[in-house]
């Protein structure tokens, strides 16, 4: 019997057959899901780290980024270890996200000591989505749409709102503008590790393997860092268990929560997602720390949450060309 044209038989990895196998739908959907519960994860930061008041704050971001990324790469070694080829054909790829990985928690912690814990958060996060879409425009050839635009730049503003709001009156800051460019440096390290997971995962690797190779590399850069400053974790059981809870909840579960949507949404989208973080910590900071949230600030968060829904929401179909 003649074989039809194009019927080769190839063989498809168990993970990609069973992705293949959901709607392109629902695999997207999945991913929104899991943009949410990362950010949702990630806006408890804040508030957990005010019960450790005398932790320097790049310590703790070097212990929850550090010891998180470490974890990632425990539980995907079997997936790292068959993925050693394509590592070792995309090595460039793997060294650049590892980098930024170790970049980022320096760069947001610093940015925070040095502009102020609004402005600093405000410019690395919100700078995010757009540095992916850049990136992916040049590296990827990806369109630019005018919904992503209008969408990104309702969150944008909205942080901004948001931030003015928390801030209150102006304290003295030690260099606002070296605290700028170094979150324009952490937005761009955040955008650059989620591009190279993303990159890893198109070339064939696995959604584990791709983020724990990543992270675990980031990771264990950190780890000096962390030897250097992290003496105050062991200066009391709140502050150890502060430090556990950043590295296992907000970093390991929320980067896999990451990863899954990496592995079906494009990067730029996953980090406009993220803009719903500091909507989280605000909440948090108001039920639990005691903190008060003006109009302005409630606006600034209603701005990003009409951000989501005008960003992943499904348009009808006279529409999705926009």
């Amino acid at each position: 019997m003649p074989r039809r044209r194009g019927a080769r038989h190839r063989q498809v990895p168990v993970e990609r057959a069973m992705t293949a196998a959901v709607p392109a739908e629902s695999q997207r959907a999945i991913g929104v899901a899991g943009a949410l519960i990362a950010a949702t994860l990630w806006g408890t930061t804040g508030t957990a780290a005010t019960f450790a008041p005398d932790v320097p704050a790049v310590a703790i971001g070097a212990a929850a980024m550090g010891i998180g990324g470490l974890l990632q790469a425990l539980i995907a070694i079997g997936g790292i270890r068959a993925g050693l080829p394509l590592f070792a054909r995309h090595w460039r790829v793997l060294l650049v996200g590892g980098l930024s990985v170790a970049i980022y928690p320096l760069a947001f912690y610093a940015s925070m000591r040095l502009a102020g814990v609004t402005i600093g958060t405000v410019i690395s996060i919100g700078s995010a989505p757009a540095i992916s879409a850049l990136i992916e425009n040049r590296l990827d050839g990806s369109r630019l749409t005018t919904r992503w635009a209008t969408g990104a730049a309702l969150g944008v503003l909205g942080m901004g709102l948001l931030a003015i709001a928390e801030g209150g009156p102006a304290q003295t800051t030690p260099d606002v503008p070296l605290g700028v460019v170094l979150g324009l440096v952490a937005g761009a390290s955040y955008a650059l590790y989620s591009w190279c997971a993303r990159r890893l995962m198109q070339h064939g690797v696995r959604n584990r393997a791709a983020m724990g190779a990543t992270f675990g590399l980031g990771g264990a850069l950190l780890m000096p860092v962390l030897l250097l400053t992290g003496a105050p974790f062991l200066d009391s059981a709140t502050n150890l268990a502060v430090g556990v809870y950043m590295a296992l909840v907000p970093m390991f579960l929320g980067y896999v929560a990451f990863g899954a949507a990496l592995s079906r949404i494009a990067s730029s989208q996953a980090t406009t997602i993220s803009l719903f973080e500091p909507v989280v910590a605000a909440l948090l900071a108001i039920v639990i720390v005691g903190e008060r949230l003006p109009p302005l600030g409630w606006l600034g968060g209603c701005l990003i949450t009409a951000c989501l829904f005008w960003t992943e929401m499904p348009l009808p179909q006279r529409w999705r060309r926009v």
